[in-house]
């Protein structure tokens, strides 16, 4: 997984002399000053009221007042998705604090740097059922790197700093800090640079030698090697590394849903993503593999399907920064340990010395690759009742935008289209929900990118249901001036869940229709809603009229714009590997050749 230096982790400036006298509250906003925190997502109430006081006085805090904790939280993980530096999020005690968990879950599912805030009870009251109180701390400990609980205002500054550094080293990641309500209010001398003791938290950057040289050897002996590569390459900031590695092997390379974007789509060895709605090429390339080079990834079951059936010929060099995710799923072979941007480059200068010795012949394994992306090209067919189709909607998004843009997807049928057929050139592009799949991700997630990318376009793509769940935040998005764009893909129902309903339960659709787009009667019309919050809103019924709305909102930088794209229900998504099988699936592929061949 990640490196150390996944996330931008500013430090201290040196110690002063005097340590001048603050509240605890005070002490909070001075220590997100000096970690060089320019914006943080919250919402405030009485248990943090304190911290708010002196949050209206800082000059180098921007703070963006968001509808619901969940943004707050969802924000912080886009703004730290898409600049490699730690996200912020505030909120208050009880309800607020647990509106965070779910972005806290998601957080921690893919590896995303944020640091959550949260007030909490007066400490004598803790334990007595108080109003508003929650052990917050007891409910985030699974789904935190770490959890914090201060008491004393003289702790405050260790304790901040402490997360920061947790949540942007080794395998990045949310951590909470919750702060008793007479701790904020007491006051204490601010001694800045705090002393962090982290006992036992030492993360291995640096590979063994060994390893790197046992791994070098199985790459250059391999026939049919593959680099899968997963989340971790963008969290470490090693994609240029990554390049230069598979350029050097000649090896084919696959990129996870979490991965889109490490390498660029454009390269001649990219085969595309792999899993349940993988590319018929990356699936096939796995399985027949006879060595996986994992680097980054954790065996995830979309990837693998059946994990006892996943590449049963393939020797696995797996490589990570969390030693609890080497062999957990599939034992490795050669397990490493480390920094992915460090292991990378002294992997590259290991292979070059191993294939001097045993030059690595490829080409055959290239020959059924190509026969493979020749007969198995990503595409799709015309939906048949006359309504657009959503592929085609997504795919001149991403044509329209260009590499340049960052796409945050929802979770559904428009999240795998928005990874299948939008071309990513560049890491930090592509923000989605990949581990946890939250539905409600995207606007917030977007809003949060659009403050740490304020020059680039950025996209939700999202659904109808999905919407329904944070479109709130489309408020927080006018009154801010952070213009994102929004498309709906809107489909009146729940996508993926009916697909399923298509193809595993005979049709039968059991509230899954949503009444957003395809009768005379909207609930709620999309349109409407987005005016209602200050949006440019455009309803786009036909394909003729997708690219001049795409082009409008590129155009349009002075509020939000909230496309709704009304697209057919009946579109699936393709190729598709069912739940719990094997990936050997060419001859289920052949069956539903058409549904992978692109329309003329």
């Amino acid at each position: 997984m990640p490196a150390e230096t996944a996330a931008a982790v500013p430090r201290p400036p040196a110690r002063t002399a005097t340590a001048p006298v603050l509240t605890g509250a005070q002490a909070v906003v001075r220590s997100l000053e000096l970690l060089g925190v320019t914006d943080v997502f919250g919402l405030p109430g009485g248990a943090i009221l304190p911290v708010y006081d002196p949050l209206m006085d800082s000059s180098e805090l921007r703070h963006i007042l968001v509808r619901h904790e969940q943004g707050a939280g969802h924000a912080a993980e886009g703004y730290a998705s898409a600049s490699n530096k730690v996200g912020v999020a505030i909120a208050t005690s009880g309800p607020g604090a647990t509106n965070l968990v779910t972005a806290i879950a998601d957080a921690y599912m893919d590896s995303v740097p944020i640091v959550c805030i949260t007030g909490q009870v007066f400490s004598n009251l803790m334990g007595t059922d108080a109003f508003q109180e929650a052990d917050i701390v007891g409910i985030t400990m699974p789904i935190t790197k770490h959890s914090f609980l201060v008491k004393d205002a003289s702790e405050i500054p260790g304790a901040i700093a402490a997360a920061f550094e947790i949540a942007g080293t080794g395998r990045p990641g949310p951590v909470l800090v919750d702060i008793t309500k007479d701790a904020q209010q007491a006051e204490a001398p601010f001694v800045w640079p705090p002393k962090i003791d982290l006992p036992g938290y030492r993360p291995v950057t640096k590979a063994h030698g060994k390893q790197i040289q046992a791994a070098a050897q199985l790459i250059a002996e391999a026939k049919k090697p593959v680099l899968y590569v997963g989340g971790g390459v963008i969290r470490a900031q090693a994609s240029a590394e990554l390049r230069t590695l598979a350029e050097t092997t000649g090896a084919p390379v696959v990129t996870t849903l979490m991965a889109r974007g490490a390498f660029p789509d454009s390269h001649a060895q990219h085969l595309g993503m792999p899993g349940m709605h993988g590319t018929v090429p990356a699936v096939l390339a796995l399985q027949e593999a006879d060595l996986l080079v994992s680097l980054g990834a954790r065996f995830d079951d979309r990837v693998t399907g059946k994990a006892a059936l996943f590449a049963p010929n393939a020797q696995v060099v797996h490589v990570d920064i969390d030693p609890a995710e080497i062999s957990k799923i599939r034992t490795a072979d050669v397990p490493i340990v480390g920094d992915l941007k460090d292991v990378l480059v002294d992997l590259d200068v290991a292979f070059r010395s191993a294939a001097q010795a045993s030059k690595p012949d490829i080409a055959e394994w290239w020959s059924f690759l190509d026969g493979l992306r020749d007969e198995f090209p990503l595409g799709y067919t015309q939906p048949s009742d006359g309504l657009m189709s959503p592929q085609y909607v997504i795919q001149r998004i991403g044509e329209l935008t260009g590499p340049e843009g960052v796409y945050a997807a929802g979770v559904g049928q428009h999240q795998m289209w928005a990874a299948q057929f939008i071309k990513y050139e560049r890491p930090n592009a592509w923000l989605n929900s990949g581990g946890a799949g939250t539905m409600g991700y995207s606007v917030p997630a977007a809003m949060g990118a659009k403050v740490a990318q304020p020059d680039r376009p950025v996209w939700a793509i999202d659904g109808d249901g999905c919407f329904q769940m944070t479109n709130q935040e489309l408020a927080t998005c006018a009154i801010n001036n952070i213009p994102i764009k929004v498309a709906i893909i809107n489909n009146s129902s729940l996508g993926m869940v009916r697909q399923w309903q298509t193809l595993f339960y005979d049709g039968r659709y059991s509230h899954t229709d949503l009444n957003t787009g395809h009768d005379t009667v909207r609930i709620p019309d999309f349109v409407k809603l987005a005016e209602a919050y200050g949006c440019l809103a455009i309803r786009v019924e036909k394909e003729e009229d997708v690219d001049a709305a795409i082009r409008t909102a590129l155009e349009t930088n002075d509020r939000p714009v909230v496309i709704d794209f009304v697209v057919s229900a009946d579109a699936m998504v393709w190729p598709m590997v069912p739940q719990g099988v094997s990936n050997s699936y060419v001859q289920y592929a052949r069956d539903h050749a058409p549904a992978f061949e692109q329309e003329d």
